[in-house]
């Protein structure tokens, strides 16, 4: 459809966000790019390929208790009534024993420990009161991580836990793949970046998506502020094509000087124009020379919205990172949520829980107006309403998503 068929057509034809999101990930192809990172830096990264131990844990035999390290056979007949007497030394043969103590290297000859509730010493002699067998309260070399045991596999993401298994197995540096990479382009001839006088805006989109791609594991470029011209707009994505994904906010819609459509079709392929969501329904998607393209609507809150349902997906596919759901709240609605048919609304909410005893409740910040910053800013999550329903009312038991998860 030519950019004059979009402006007089507007969106009467709104894909789908399911649709939509399953278009745009068909054009996402996860990077093979690899880095080798030391452990303090790995925590949250991807594995790439498979992590084995480099040595075993534990790496020696060790005693699993206090008490006396001996040769099992040497307390073989030892009971309450008839005990074994055993020498004190600092090494273990026939006879004799030594004292260790949890986690302490097993001495050579020992093959077992009494613990040390069941012995009794007399100056350089001890006596045991219970026969162990060979093995007993000895920790062997491996038993918790043998050397070469596969510990992770390709796609894992790392914890702080994780890392410290790694150091303990021998592992100093591990491969993972590198972040993803995203060019954020903020367009509009209105934005600067401070001092606005009259008729010029604070850009905060551009701002805001690159803390997201930086929160979600990508490797973020903040571009400057482009102006609504054909040829800057051109060079600017192009330009950027190198990245695993272009994000551009604002001039998406149909309005004379929302170009990037045009341009995104001229220098690529334009997938989707118009999404059966609210807020944000201008949002476009697109691919050039292979990258994916997403063209956010301008208004603030509509650019959240559409960079939750379709950036994230796109970025964690891109970067081999798993998609998760977000943490949700139950919570009963204060007031009526109005919703159009056919369309998949993100009403912002606030929640209150003052008394433990009742049911959260949930406020909608605002009814209505995607340009209002604060009501999202202040919200504490959002209520999806499906394309189903027409609807919330008051004293119905809602969903609220905690979209500003990081996982």
């Amino acid at each position: 459809m030519s950019n004059e068929s979009r402006k007089s057509a507007g969106f009467k034809d709104r894909t789908p966000v399911t649709t939509a999101r399953e278009t745009l990930l068909d054009a996402v192809s996860p990077h093979e790019r690899t880095e080798r990172v030391p452990l303090r830096d790995a925590d949250e990264r991807v594995v790439a390929g498979e992590i084995t131990a480099e040595r075993a844990v534990p790496h020696y035999r060790r005693a699993a208790m206090d008490g006396f390290a001996v040769r099992a056979e040497d307390t073989f007949s030892a009971s309450q009534r008839s005990p074994a007497s055993l020498r004190v030394d600092e090494a273990v043969t026939t006879g004799t024993a030594a004292r260790v103590h949890t986690g302490s290297e097993l001495p050579e000859g020992a093959d077992a420990v009494v613990m040390v509730e069941e012995t009794e010493v007399t100056g350089d002699s001890v006596t045991v009161f219970d026969a162990v067998a060979g093995g007993e309260n000895v920790a062997p070399v491996g038993e918790d991580v043998e050397q070469g045991q596969t510990l992770y596999e390709d796609g894992h993401r790392l914890r702080p836990s994780d890392l410290g298994l790694l150091k303990s197995v021998g592992n100093d540096v591990v491969e993972v793949y590198e972040r993803p990479t995203v060019s954020v382009i903020p367009t509009g001839e209105e934005l600067v970046q401070n001092d606005p006088e009259p008729g010029q805006v604070i850009e905060t989109n551009g701002q805001t998506v690159t803390q997201y791609v930086e929160r979600w594991g990508g490797d973020a470029t903040y571009r400057d502020i482009v102006t609504d011209d054909v040829d800057a707009l051109r060079a600017a994505i192009s330009d950027d094509l190198d990245h695993d994904l272009v994000v551009t906010t604002g001039g998406s819609s149909v309005g004379e000087r929302d170009l990037l459509p045009e341009v995104v079709s001229e220098i690529g392929e334009v997938l989707v124009h118009g999404v059966a969501l609210k807020p944000g329904h201008p949002v476009a998607l697109g691919v050039a020379e292979g990258t994916p393209i997403l063209m956010l609507p301008g208004y603030p809150v509509a650019c959240i919205v559409n960079a939750v349902q379709f950036l994230r997906p796109a970025l964690r596919q891109a970067g081999h990172l798993r998609s998760t759901d977000p943490p949700t709240t139950k919570a009963e609605l204060t007031r009526k949520i109005a919703s159009e048919p056919g369309t998949r609304t993100y009403a912002r909410v606030e929640l209150h829980d003052e008394d433990a005893d009742e049911q959260t409740t949930a406020t909608p910040t605002r009814a209505s107006g995607s340009g209002v910053l604060s009501s999202v800013a202040l919200a504490d999550g959002w209520v999806v309403v499906p394309e189903s329903v027409e609807g919330y009312d008051a004293g119905d038991t809602v969903t609220v998503e905690d979209w500003e998860w990081s996982q």
